[in-house]
C-alpha cells in the first residue's frame, strides 16, 4: 500500500482543486465549506525521468513509475477539535495519514469566499495548526492520566519509556509546540507511535498562489515561507487554478503551456516531489526486458526488506541482491558495460539500499 499525504486547509483555501489536478479525479470543488466530507482518495505516479532513462537503454516490453497516495480531508474549522464542523470526523481522518500537507490561501480573489472574511495566512495556519495541536493535547492528557499510575506501581521498563515520553509530549504540547518538536529518545519515540498524533507527522505548506504571485511569490508567500523556516518545514508555491488547466492538457500541450508560463515543470511535480521528501522516501529500480519499475522504500531499508515490497516471499527467502547504481548505466550504456567495469555488486542482507539503484534479486523459499 502506498504512504499517503492528507491535504489539509480552512475551506476555499484550493485545498480540493490542487487534489483534482492531482489526480485528475473530480473531487467536487464548490465555493462554499464542506463541500468535501468523505476524503476523497487518488493515486499519483511519482515523476521520475531516471525511468524512462533505463527504459531507453534496456528497452522493456513495460515501463511502471513508482506512486503515492493524497487524500483530500474536508477543510477544517476552528473549535474542530471540539467537533465543530464535522470536525471529529475530519481529525480521524488526518489521524489515518502518513504526512501532511498545508494548503494555505495567499492569492485575493474577491469571488472566492474567505471562511474568516480576509486573507491572512498565518491566522489561517495558526487555526488549523491550534485545532491538531488540541486534538493532540486531548489525547495526550487522557493517556497521561493512565500510564502515568501504571509507571508508578511497576518496574517495566516499557511502560516507564511510554510514561516518559508522555510526560515529554504533553509538556511540548502544552507549550503550544507540536509533538514533532519533542525531544524523544528512539525508544520514547517508537512507545509514543501507539497515540497516533496528528502533530507528531511530517507536515509541508503548499502556498496556492494566483498567477502572479508564482514566479516571485507575494507578501502572503513571503510570512508562509518566513513561518516554515521558524519550524523547520518547506514550502511549495503552487497555482492550483493554472495547475487544474495544465492538468486537463494532452502531454504535448502540457509542455509547451508551461514554456508559455514559464515554467520547467507543473508545480504539482514539485508537489509530490516535496511530499516524497517529507516521507523520507527514496526509489529504487527493476530492470530487464520484460518490465522496467521504479519502487518506493523508506530511506534507510536494508535489501530484504526493499525485497519485500515486490513480494513477501522475497524477503523471507532473501538470498542477496545483484546491485548497481542508474548513474553507472547512464554513463556506460549498458548492463554489460557497467558489469565489464566492474560495478556490478552483490550485496548481502545487510546492505543499505541507495536511491537510484538497481536491483535483482535472489531468493529460495
Amino acid at each position: 500500500m502506498p504512504l499517503n499525504c492528507g491535504i489539509v486547509g480552512l475551506p476555499n483555501v484550493g485545498k480540493s482543486t490542487i487534489f483534482n489536478a492531482l489526480t485528475s479525479a473530480k473531487a467536487q470543488a464548490a465555493n462554499y465549506p464542506f463541500c468535501t466530507i468523505d476524503p476523497n482518495t487518488g493515486i499519483v505516479t511519482v515523476p521520475d525521468e531516471r525511468l524512462s532513462k533505463i527504459s531507453a537503454l534496456i528497452v522493456p516490453k513495460s515501463l511502471v513509475p513508482t506512486t503515492m497516495e493524497f487524500i483530500d480531508i474536508a477543510g477544517l474549522v476552528e473549535g474542530a477539535s471540539k467537533g465543530e464542523g464535522l470536525g471529529n470526523q475530519f481529525l480521524g481522518h488526518i489521524r489515518a495519514t502518513d504526512a501532511i500537507c498545508h494548503v494555505v490561501r495567499c492569492f485575493d480573489d474577491p469571488e472566492v469566499v474567505h471562511v474568516a472574511g480576509a486573507i491572512n495566512p498565518l491566522h489561517d495556519i495558526d487555526i488549523i495548526n491550534t485545532e491538531l495541536l488540541l486534538a493532540d493535547l486531548e489525547t495526550v492528557e487522557k493517556r497521561s492520566q493512565r500510564v502515568e499510575k501504571l509507571a508508578r506501581n511497576t518496574q517495566d521498563a516499557k511502560i516507564k519509556t511510554e510514561a516518559s515520553a508522555v510526560a515529554k509530549l504533553k509538556a511540548t504540547l502544552e507549550a503550544g509546540k507540536p509533538a514533532r518538536a519533542a525531544d524523544l529518545t528512539d525508544d520514547e519515540r517508537t512507545a509514543s507511535r501507539e497515540l497516533f498524533l496528528i502533530t507528531a507527522k511530517p507536515q509541508l505548506y503548499v502556498a496556492n498562489v494566483d498567477e502572479a504571485g508564482l514566479a516571485n511569490g507575494n507578501a502572503y508567500t513571503e510570512a508562509v515561507e518566513k513561518r516554515a523556516a521558524e519550524e523547520n518545514s518547506q514550502v511549495v508555491r503552487i497555482c492550483g487554478a493554472l495547475e487544474a488547466e495544465i492538468a486537463q492538457l494532452d502531454p504535448p500541450e502540457r509542455t509547451e503551456f508551461l514554456e508559455s508560463v514559464g515554467l520547467h515543470e507543473p508545480g504539482l511535480d514539485r508537489l509530490i516531489h516535496s511530499a516524497y521528501r517529507l516521507l523520507d522516501l527514496i526509489t529504487y529500480f527493476t530492470a530487464g526486458v520484460q518490465e522496467v519499475r521504479a519502487w518506493t522504500i523508506r530511506r534507510g531499508t536494508k535489501a530484504p526488506g526493499a525485497a519485500g515490497v515486490i513480494h513477501s516471499d522475497f524477503e523471507r527467502g532473501f538470498i542477496k541482491a545483484d546491485c548497481y547504481a542508474c548513474e553507472d548505466l547512464f554513463k556506460y550504456g549498458s548492463e554489460q558495460a557497467v558489469k565489464e567495469k566492474g560495478l556490478l555488486r552483490s550485496e548481502g542482507k545487510d546492505y543499505t539500499v541507495k536511491d537510484g539503484d538497481i536491483l535483482f534479486f535472489k531468493f529460495n523459499v
